[in-house]
């Protein structure tokens, strides 16, 4: 090896370090970003990472890296520690950070030209014999934005695991070579850990109920026999990972004692809940239109009305007919309990609260409320908005675009030659192409923007506050790099495109809004497919 080509792998080594350090940045963002609660318990893992960033990337001149990662650093010497995230330092924070993701690269060739973008919080570990499959999924992960390794022995991913708890571990049930070695090597891993870690089996030769049980036992949350493709197993994957943080549940409490509506809102917000308290009966309607809660918590008897006579008002109106109600009174008669809860009720707790009482009752209504709504307004297949909630989310964008005086976008997908993925690979390979792409859209995007699914292979996508030109780069490049993603069908594989058109909302209707989106999305496909066509305003 000549002198120049030794320095060039050198050069390679340590822009691996300093992008490695890059990452481990942006994950701690990504904890901070996603738990506002936990946040000031990350400022200082946060602040260590930026600091060794900008000095891994001073040392090895890599000037971009180090700009962004002091920038970083300075905004968060600007936090308080032990103090919530200030709003504003938070905007400009998640500035620095985008700025840090543009200067990462994703691969480690640092010729890529692609746009890299922030990876999931915790790593996956594969821990296959099959090491053609574990760097095929490692390869579809990345597409996903997860950071995935694979371990070639037991030892390996031990030591992986001291170091880094992983999001979830993908282990062939005879990894290490003799029979169920990959469940002994999981059961010894679960030990050290005070929490399980999620973990899918496979097995190409033992599906007895035995080796299930033993692997169950240990934390397997799935057990496929036999194996599985790789697009089966990324929707496993994205299950037990970050992709599905349930969100904080929204409850709102009346009660007419100021006290005891403090005592419930402490009680509420240490279990990680989002508490609305009001004192005042007569002001409910304008608290559950500013609120919006799934869950409400009412005092049985207070000056004026009852409990009973405020949830007949709020049962009166179609949007909260099925929000949990929870009563709350000293009122110890079971008979009077139950005519309460005839009237609207759902449950009903007795004074004095026990706190874990409370925590488990919501716990348990808001799950069962959030399953049912997500029945009535999610496609079953993808998890998307379905067709008729995405226009009721378009209405609700325009009028808070005419009330901001913000743009607003809107975005119509279609899959290019769906039918001949179908009738070439299957449906059941046609449907998880739809469910790649609505996991692939809902990484890309922001939180703040919506996707349904229009019907059959169409998307529709609502991007509140974006300028058309930003609207259109953002949706090329979900474009482009879908269209690298190989689609796992057996042992073979295959890409797919899509085309795409976007009108801007001009003070129109959303009925001529979704009109000008489908036109712009026709013009793409006459121009010949996999493309973003703008409409005319």
């Amino acid at each position: 090896m000549n002198d120049e080509s030794q320095k060039e792998k050198l050069r390679q080594h340590f822009a691996r370090r300093v992008t490695t350090q890059a990452r481990v940045v942006l994950d701690t963002w990504q904890k901070i970003h996603e738990d506002r609660d936990k946040a000031a318990a990350h400022r200082s893992e946060f602040a260590a990472a930026a600091d060794k960033l900008v000095r891994y990337a001073q040392r090895f001149e890599m000037d971009s890296h180090a700009r962004a990662g002091k920038t970083t650093l300075e905004l968060i010497n600007q936090w308080e520690p032990g103090t919530a995230l200030d709003e504003s330092l938070e905007r400009k924070l998640q500035d620095a950070i985008e700025t840090l993701s543009q200067s990462t690269l994703r691969r480690t060739d640092l010729n890529s030209s692609e746009s890299p973008h922030q990876f999931r919080r915790t790593p996956v570990y594969i821990a296959l014999a099959n090491q053609e499959m574990a760097g095929r999924l490692i390869r579809q992960l990345e597409f996903f934005g997860f950071r995935a390794s694979a371990f070639a022995n037991a030892e390996e991913l031990t030591e992986a695991c001291a170091l880094h708890k992983p999001e979830t571990i993908l282990v062939d049930v005879n990894f290490g070579g003799s029979p169920n070695a990959g469940i002994t090597t999981i059961e010894r891993l679960q030990e050290r850990h005070d929490t399980p870690i999620p973990i899918i089996f496979m097995s190409d030769e033992d599906g007895s109920i035995e080796t299930r049980l033993q692997a169950s036992r240990c934390g397997g949350e799935e057990f496929f026999y036999p194996a599985v493709d790789p697009g089966q197993l990324i929707e496993k994957i994205e299950t037990y990972t970050h992709g599905n943080t349930v969100e904080p549940y929204k409850v709102l409490v009346l009660d007419d004692s100021r006290a005891q509506a403090k005592y419930m809102e402490t009680v509420l917000k240490k279990a990680g809940m989002t508490a609305h308290i009001i004192t005042d009966p007569m002001q409910i309607i304008y608290a559950l239109e500013e609120f919006s809660p799934e869950i409400i918590i009412l005092d049985m008897y207070m000056p004026g009305c009852t409990g009973m006579e405020i949830a007949r008002v709020i049962r009166q109106q179609d949007r909260f007919h099925s929000v949990p109600i929870i009563y709350l009174s000293a009122e110890e008669d079971v008979s009077k309990q139950l005519h309460a809860m005839s009237l609207g009720g759902d449950d009903f707790l007795t004074k004095p609260i026990d706190p874990k009482h409370l925590i488990a009752t919501i716990h348990n209504r808001g799950r069962r409320a959030r399953s049912l709504l997500a029945l009535m307004i999610r496609d079953s297949l993808t998890g998307l908005f379905n067709h008729t909630h995405t226009l009721h989310l378009l209405d609700q964008e325009i009028v808070r675009a005419h009330q901001k005086n913000q743009p607003l976008c809107f975005a119509m997908i279609d899959i290019d030659y769906f039918k001949k993925v179908n009738d070439t690979f299957g449906h059941p390979i046609g449907d998880r192409v739809l469910r790649s792409l609505s996991m692939f859209l809902k990484q890309r995007l922001r939180k703040t923007d919506h996707i349904g699914r229009y019907g059959g292979e169409e998307f529709a996508i609502i991007l509140p506050n974006t300028r058309p030109s930003d609207a259109r780069n953002v949706l090329n490049e979900i474009r482009e790099r879908f269209s690298e993603l190989q689609q796992p069908a057996g042992d073979r594989e295959f890409n797919v495109t899509f085309s795409c058109g976007i009108a801007s909302w001009n003070d129109d209707t959303s009925q001529a809004l979704c009109e000008r989106a489908d036109r712009a999305l026709y013009s793409s496909k006459e121009l010949g497919r996999n493309c973003v066509t703008l409409a005319d305003s």
